[in-house]
């Protein structure tokens, strides 16, 4: 039994007793509905980028930077297609249909993503002969040779640049050693395999346009303007994302690993229809929050007897065709986004000068964009994890919980290796304790860590919302930025205690990834709602969608960091671990200072801002006194 499983059943019913009975007694019972559908749509999203990135460089076989450029793009307009959802949702759907509709596009894209294909083929060419690379088992049980003669041998890297491959025959005419620019790794990418992934992530790409900043929205509608509890809802709604994403993490990652890359990403599909089926049976309990804004012009005929309901999502669906060409290409996606900023600045600009009517909501708007801005330095580095934090944990950290094994209770506990050693050969899986951690279920941590302290600081909020001492928004953005700097300076710390093949201890692993949940708690949910407090009714859904843009730039400006990153790999594995161990401390160096400096920055802001929320005033058209 993998012990991680074993944790987080332990985390779960430790941390979940207690939300749950927040959600039932002092919240809208609407809020469950979208706690849970939230949670199977973030289980789903989560479940496949825990093992992206590992997909990309071992099946679709893409170099690392390669592959770091293409989880950046497809990330990016992850968050930035909100734009248009939230677009739409605003002038025609209504939140909740758009929801429902998002959800579809997602079960249909993460079914798409079953669909593996045949693995891409690697070569290496030496003196005008092809010596093919041979690859078995995924993510942590990779192991890579070059075939010559019929035979497998290991390969290294070579000191000074290059490649060794120990043992080799001379007689086969390639040399134990051979330097850099004197061979070259072909790749042959299988059309057919990469045509449905891109097929597949623009299914859910679109999906998560439309679902994204409209459920979010919802939640917002549920509490009155003033209503103490609103901070304490989206906490507690933020556990719901982050259990979905725990649980994600360590199935997918597992199954993924040891069945295939269809169970991994199959899983994820049959989260994700939970999660519509959940919406649509709780309706109900949404108390008529998300509906269109004119229900008759919706149902109106538009071409012949399709209504506007029907021809927006025939519409909808035509898009992506322009998302499976837009992610293949990376600057392209950066010219998206470029565009996508220049109309969202312009639409803001608008809002503050033209619909906002007083100083006051001057202000209020005023204080979003800050927090906004403050959300892309924050997710730049913190969504790291994905992409170069991930391969950083397959190759650069022991990911054993135990030094040796042993016994617990007569139940024997250990890595494989470590039982092997041990001399103790288990009979059936579920008869011993597995202390190994995979790589993709790392992404677990920072999910773990929030069912742990979400609930906290929820806690927290609410009383000191009730005596006037909560600090304000932009402080929390301020400690928020400092703490994801300090974890990628926990690593660099440590990284002295890296062992003989160049891997650190999971502990620095595990105390990066709780620092960057502290300082996640310190800002995301605390900016889902502020937006919510501070815009004006009508634009509610178009501000979510801006949200989600900051966390585009961001996911598109961290990928390109993250090619910075990474080292060659051949075969999916790393040539030189050496290398890359000194590559990342480079980079989460200059990561984590940058962090810091830009916590401090907001911390100063905050003392001259601290008043633009003005919470003791309505938001024009909502009542004052909170809901009951």
């Amino acid at each position: 039994m993998n012990i991680v499983i074993l944790l987080g059943l332990l985390v779960t019913l430790a941390t979940g007793i207690p939300v749950l009975r927040q959600l039932l007694s002092g919240h809208p019972r609407g809020l469950l509905v979208l706690f849970f559908t939230e949670m199977w749509e973030r289980f789903s999203y989560y479940g496949m980028r825990g093992i992206l990135i590992f997909y990309l460089t071992q099946h679709l076989m893409f170099d690392r930077s390669e592959a770091s450029a293409l989880y950046a793009s497809y990330t990016a307009l992850v968050y930035l297609l909100p734009l248009l959802g939230g677009f739409i949702a605003d002038r025609w759907l209504g939140s909740r249909k758009a929801v429902a509709f998002g959800a579809l596009l997602l079960v249909a894209g993460h079914i798409s993503m079953g669909f593996e294909g045949r693995p891409s083929q690697q070569d290496l060419i030496y003196g005008g002969n092809v010596y093919p690379i041979v690859s078995e088992g995924r993510m942590d049980d990779r192991v890579a040779h070059i075939l010559v003669d019929g035979k497998k041998y290991e390969f290294q890297a070579r000191e000074g640049g290059g490649i060794e491959i120990p043992g080799v025959p001379i007689a086969s005419g390639l040399p134990t050693s051979i330097p850099d620019g004197d061979y070259e790794v072909r790749t042959l990418i299988d059309n057919g395999s990469a045509s449905m992934f891109y097929f597949a992530v623009s299914l859910i790409i679109l999906g998560v346009g439309f679902l994204k900043p409209n459920i979010s929205a919802v939640v917002g509608d549920l509490y009155a303007q003033g209503d103490p509890r609103r901070d304490s809802g989206f906490t507690l709604y933020y556990y719901g994302i982050n259990l979905g994403a725990f649980w994600a993490a360590i199935l997918c990652g597992l199954l993924g690993q040891h069945f295939g890359w269809w169970a991994g990403f199959g899983l994820a599909g049959v989260g994700m229809f939970v999660g519509w089926i959940v919406f649509v049976l709780g309706k109900p309990l949404l108390q008529g929050k998300g509906e269109p804004p004119d229900p008759v012009m919706l149902s109106e005929p538009f071409a012949g007897s399709v209504n506007r309901e029907w021809m927006t999502y025939f519409m909808s669906i035509l898009a992506v065709g322009i998302v499976f060409l837009t992610v293949q290409n990376s600057r392209l996606v950066g010219i998206a986004l470029i565009a996508a900023i220049a109309l969202s600045l312009l639409a803001l600009a608008w809002i503050i000068v033209r619909v906002c009517q007083t100083r006051v909501e001057r202000q209020r708007m005023g204080l979003a964009v800050i927090l906004i801005l403050g959300s892309v330095i924050f997710f730049t580095l913190f969504e790291q994890a994905g992409s170069s934090l991930n391969l950083f944990a397959s190759t650069n950290v022991d990911l054993s919980l135990t030094p040796e094994a042993g016994r617990f209770l007569g139940i024997p506990y250990g890595t494989p290796e470590q039982l092997a050693a041990a001399g103790i050969q288990p009979s059936a899986w579920w008869s011993w304790i597995d202390t190994s951690v995979g790589a993709a279920q790392t992404q677990s941590f920072n999910a773990g860590f929030i069912l742990i302290f979400a609930p906290l600081l929820a806690a927290l909020w609410t009383w000191l919302g009730r005596r006037g001492k909560d600090p304000n928004p932009t402080l929390k953005f301020g400690l928020g930025l400092i703490q994801v700097g300090l974890g990628f300076l926990i690593v660099v710390w440590g990284a002295g205690l890296h062992d003989s093949a160049f891997r650190v201890p999971l502990v620095l692993l595990g105390l990066l990834y709780l620092l960057h949940t502290t300082g996640e708690l310190f800002l995301s949910p605390v900016g889902l709602s502020e937006i919510t407090k501070l815009t004006l009714p009508g634009v509610v859904s178009f501000m979510m969608a801006v949200w989600f843009l900051a966390s585009s730039i961001a996911q598109y400006v961290g990928g390109w960091i993250a090619g910075f990153l990474v080292t060659e790999s051949v075969g999916g594995e790393v040539l030189d671990p050496e290398l890359a161990l000194n590559t990342a401390i480079s980079g989460f160096r200059t990561l984590g200072w940058a962090g810091v400096v830009c916590g401090v920055a907001y911390i100063g802001i905050s003392f001259l801002v601290r008043t633009w929320a003005h919470a003791d005033k309505p938001v024009r058209g909502e009542p004052e006194t909170p809901a009951a």
